[in-house]
């Protein structure tokens, strides 16, 4: 099969140590786009047979050469690798290799500005839905044990100090209710990025009827990005809104990984983690580490990272550069990592059981001080002066309080006493 580079003229000289610098690991992560390449490229065509430059034969000819390169390449019996510039050059070659002249047509009113874009876009539309899923097994997950645990103690804390008694079941809610934030931010996303960049061209239209309307109600689109600049400006753009939508979603992974940190040393000793989730010590024997919980907390960073990779490749005037190549590993990498973070985030969340006796054991009078100071707000006294005998008097008016009875009287909506649970399952289900 043909290697040549597709903007090669007859003549020109290419050196190959310069070829290399500039595809970069360009062809690698075009496996991942390939198949979302090969269904824009297949769309592409019905979009071109549409406005004539295509005969409905020759339309199905290109499109069944296009599905065998997929399942060659999904079935590993096509490579891509270092001989071709990238995912585009490799499909224009197989085409060509067994169509001949025909396949050339295929990036007929095409560059592979837009062909690039509305790869990434199908790519990244997939994955988002993907996490989108997670997302909602996650939060139905944590609103399930919230309403089974809503009565078990546990403290409560402000500044890492012990503040008033919560419970387990306010604990998952809180952490689902954040998670529903970030899967709404998540949803405007996708609804931001499922925009047809196709048949923008290079970034100035086409001397041709495209049918880029057709092409996008085919390819699922809800709109097209309809000036070609805009749609070679959104390049970075978009990606740069995706990461910060995932970043949402693994900081609370974060806060919720060091919660569990706390919880399962000796000191707190809360949560019983099953073996499956911790490691050994090659010194010291009778070490269980939670390096699964530890490697949790870092679940953002590569995506700030990446996040802040494009943000520096954003310093651009308008029209397509070769500089927003370098920012295509960042959107790459990005969903794999999300993904796996969030499936070993639901597995180990299935198996972790909180401690009631030693949660209960962590309880003091003090966590009772500000239910007596609203106590006595009730009956009369201004919440000021209530606070300042409620300051006094908690060592000998909390002594024999009862968690459950605090939690019980906990009634703002929200609050442990009336969680209303039903409320963030409705909620969720309107996503």
């Amino acid at each position: 099969m043909s290697t040549q580079a597709l903007w090669q003229k007859a003549g020109s000289e290419m050196d190959a140590e310069l070829m290399a610098f500039l595809a970069g690991e360009d062809v690698l992560l075009d496996r991942a786009l390939l198949p979302f390449d090969l269904q824009a490229s297949a769309a592409h065509a019905r979009g071109l047979q549409a406005i004539g430059l295509l005969t409905a034969d020759e339309c199905a000819q290109l499109c069944a050469e296009m599905n065998a390169l997929g399942v060659a390449f999904a079935n590993g019996e096509f490579v891509l690798d270092d001989r071709y510039e990238d995912g585009h050059a490799a499909i224009e070659a197989w085409l060509t290799e067994r169509l001949g002249e025909l396949g050339k047509r295929i990036h007929t009113a095409r560059s592979r500005n837009d062909q690039v874009l509305v790869a990434l876009r199908l790519f990244e539309r997939a994955g988002v839905d993907r996490v989108i899923s997670q997302l909602k097994a996650l939060i139905t997950l944590m609103l399930d044990r919230a309403d089974a645990e809503a009565s078990i103690p546990m403290p409560g804390y402000t500044h890492l100090q012990r503040a008033m008694v919560s419970s387990v079941g306010q604990w998952w809610a809180a952490y689902a209710e954040s998670l529903i934030d970030d899967l709404q931010i998540l949803i405007s996303t996708r609804s931001l990025i499922n925009a047809n960049p196709l048949g923008t061209a290079a970034g100035f239209g086409a001397n041709l009827p495209l049918a880029r309307d057709q092409v996008a109600a085919e390819l699922g689109f809800e709109r097209l990005l309809l000036n070609p600049i805009a749609a070679q400006l959104s390049r970075g753009k978009y990606e740069m809104q995706i990461l910060s939508s995932l970043a949402q979603v693994l900081g609370d992974v974060r806060r919720l990984a060091w919660d569990l940190s706390l919880f399962s040393t000796a000191e707190f000793n809360f949560i019983e983690m099953p073996s499956i989730f911790t490691t050994g010590s090659s010194l010291m024997p009778q070490k269980r580490n939670p390096d699964v919980v530890e490697l949790l907390r870092t679940a953002p960073a590569p995506i700030l990272a990446g996040l802040t990779e494009l943000q520096q490749l954003q310093s651009l005037p308008s029209g397509y550069h070769r500089d927003q190549q370098a920012g295509k590993g960042a959107i790459v990498r990005a969903f794999p990592h999300t993904e796996r973070v969030l499936s070993v985030l639901i597995k180990l969340l299935a198996a972790l059981q909180f401690k009631a006796e030693p949660m209960r054991a962590a309880l003091d009078p003090s966590m009772y001080a500000t239910d007596l100071a609203l106590e006595l707000t009730q009956a009369g006294v201004p919440f000021r002066d209530a606070y300042k005998r409620a300051a006094a008097e908690w060592p000998e008016q909390c002594a024999d309080r009862e968690p459950e009875a605090s939690l019980a009287a906990r009634i703002s909506p929200g609050a442990a006493g009336r969680p209303e649970l039903q409320r963030l399952r409705d909620r969720l289900a309107k996503l």
